[in-house]
């Protein structure tokens, strides 16, 4: 189909703003006229943009005829073209149309689709086209080549909520990119007020972003904002009597946003981070502190710093101590933290909260790869240890590092240490490794869904992974 027309290609020979989709595969012909060449794309929905990059879709080819059929479960695409482009691809005889614009040749599959016509154009063997396709509408999980690859690691990704086209990742030595494409592919920028020698000692940790209001924490301790979807960014100037270090920053509205700081300090700011309103009445250790003395069955084990703070969509927070032998919590309108135990003589690996919703419930991996989940009824506001009901990963022993839920379904993701992800259709109650994106080549420490059909897997050595809504696996959830 053409993007800048309702109309099916038929018989037209300028394609010119025209993008041929295939599957989850995009077929691209630039300078597709005599001798041209095709490149296929790993990607969702792109769009022609001009006649001097690949997005240009198909700006001449000399195939005749092009329709799309719909079917029950797929959409297909049958084309017909002259003999004098297939003769030496073993395609058999293509035989003339019975009705204008519809071939009664054979109707190829998503994936031969896409490889016929990068063949037809003379970019790749036909046979090496089909592979590569075939592979990677079969994985659940696509690798995404990054510029820089293996000499950095992805930190964070966020998407625009309104425009899951348009995101931004960051990671280590400076490393920020853009997409306009959902992830398919990246371009890196660079922050207007950091010259190049800074940036590339920076690890940027977390970015979000509000409609075109984006905020970036990183370390050594930087925040940057920008109201105009990153085209440019100012750096805001934060207190130095600022308790802790900023580990958390969630875009809220225009020139507002949420911070949290690693003593569990919250803010939140409504004129662009010149003014900030502390949320909770004390740091963490004054909590832990005061819990101790307080006489509390077991707050004996409240010690220790804490490595790790999450915020969920309603607002609430999960921090989880640095030795593994507690967690806190803290929701909107609560004065401080609230400390609770664990219920298993195994050490805390990594917690998170269940469809992003503490209301829903907590999941808890443990040393070992032990993966439990509490009840939703739990009692957030007792600083007892909560019940959690244990799950049988048989992770092989490995640690799980995160678990993500997939939106709207009773999928879960876990991203288990040795770089394997491995999956639950029913909720948890069964796993099994995907084994569709072979050795990662490093380890995936984090998993995030914006919707159903949008997620990324982050690792280390440039590791990012895109879902693949295409996939047998995924289309079964």
């Amino acid at each position: 189909l053409c993007a800048n027309e309702t109309t099916e290609m038929s018989g037209v020979e300028d394609r010119t703003g025209c993008l041929v989709r295939s599957g989850t595969a995009m077929v691209a012909f630039v300078n597709g006229s005599a001798g041209g060449r095709a490149r296929v794309r790993d990607s969702g929905d792109v769009l022609c943009a001009n006649e001097t990059t690949w997005r240009v879709g198909c700006a001449k080819w000399r195939a005749a005829r092009m329709n799309t059929i719909e079917g029950e479960s797929d959409r297909r695409l049958r084309m017909s073209v002259s003999s004098d482009d297939v003769s030496d691809l073993g395609l058999g005889e293509v035989k003339e149309s019975g009705r204008e614009g519809v071939s009664r040749r054979q109707v190829l599959d998503s994936a031969a689709t896409a490889a016929l016509f990068a063949a037809v154009s003379g970019a790749v063997d036909v046979k090496d086209a089909h592979a590569q396709s075939v592979r990677e509408l079969a994985q659940t999980w696509v690798r995404v080549d990054l510029p820089g690859g293996e000499n950095m690691t992805v930190f964070d990704v966020a998407f625009v909520p309104t425009n899951l086209k348009k995101g931004w990742l960051v990671g280590t030595r400076g490393t920020v990119m853009e997409t306009s494409d959902g992830g398919v592919t990246w371009e890196p920028r660079a922050f207007q007020n950091l010259d190049a020698d800074e940036e590339i000692n920076y690890r940027f940790q977390q970015i979000s972003f509000f409609q075109d209001e984006g905020w970036v924490i990183g370390k050594p301790t930087i925040m940057l904002h920008t109201k105009d979807g990153g085209k440019s960014w100012e750096r805001v100037q934060l207190s130095p009597k600022l308790p802790g270090d900023p580990v958390l920053v969630t875009a809220l509205g225009p020139n507002s946003a949420e911070m949290t700081t690693s003593a569990g300090a919250v803010y939140t700011t409504e004129n662009g981070g010149r003014n900030w309103k502390a949320q909770v009445k004390e740091t963490i250790d004054a909590t832990l502190n005061r819990t101790v003395s307080s006489g509390v069955t077991g707050a004996s084990y409240f010690t220790g710093s804490i490595i790790s703070v999450l915020r969920d969509r309603t607002g609430s927070y999960l921090a989880v101590s640095s030795r593994g032998n507690f967690f806190l919590t803290w929701s909107p309108g609560q004065e401080f933290w609230i400390p609770h135990g664990r219920d298993t003589a195994r050490r805390i690996q990594s917690m998170g909260f269940v469809d992003d919703d503490l209301s829903h419930g907590l999941w808890m991996s443990t040393r070992g790869g032990g993966l439990a989940f509490s009840d939703p009824s739990a009692d957030m506001l007792s600083a007892e240890a909560l019940e959690f009901k244990k799950v049988d990963v048989r992770a092989g022993g490995y640690g799980i590092l995160d678990v993500a839920f997939r939106p709207g379904t009773d999928e879960i993701w876990a991203t288990v240490g040795g770089g394997s992800l491995w999956v639950s259709k029913n909720k948890g109650k069964t796993w099994t490794r995907d084994s569709s994106i072979g050795k990662a080549g490093g380890i995936i420490y984090r998993v995030k869904f914006f919707d159903k059909d949008t997620a990324f897997a982050l690792g280390a050595n440039g590791i990012l992974l895109r879902y693949n809504p295409e996939a047998p696996t995924a289309r079964s959830a």
